[in-house]
């Protein structure tokens, strides 16, 4: 917890991690994994009115790519279940997108994998 103390860049002290998810320990609608990918729902009105640590995950997520929740607890210096909690805070307000990552039936589709085998070999 002494990061937590630590001045941030600007000399500005961090929020404390409670602070950020009003002191829940569980996701309320959105459950996010590690793997997930978010992405930000681009708004006209900008995201001017929002705590600095939800700008800044809205800001390094832009469309059309997004980053895994675990990229993003590591360039926000959070843990992961803190982060979690915030991004699903952000996704059931509707700030930002998110996509689970491909099952293993989708990434290792014998039958695909043995078609694409067949074009390439035709040409």
């Amino acid at each position: 917890m002494a990061d937590e103390l630590e001045p941030r860049q600007g000399g500005r002290r961090r929020t404390r991690l409670y602070a950020l998810t009003d002191g829940r320990t569980a996701a309320t609608h959105t459950v996010l994994t590690m793997e997930t990918t978010v992405t930000a729902v681009p708004v006209a009105d900008g995201h001017a009115g929002l705590p600095t640590e939800w700008q800044a995950v809205l800001a390094m997520c832009p469309p059309p790519g997004g980053l895994a929740v675990a990229e993003i607890a590591a360039r926000m210096h959070m843990r992961l279940t803190p982060t979690t909690l915030l991004l699903g805070e952000l996704a059931d307000r509707g700030l930002i997108e998110h996509r689970s990552p491909l099952e293993a039936t989708e990434t290792s589709n014998v039958h695909l994998l043995m078609r694409i085998r067949d074009n390439l070999a035709r040409i």
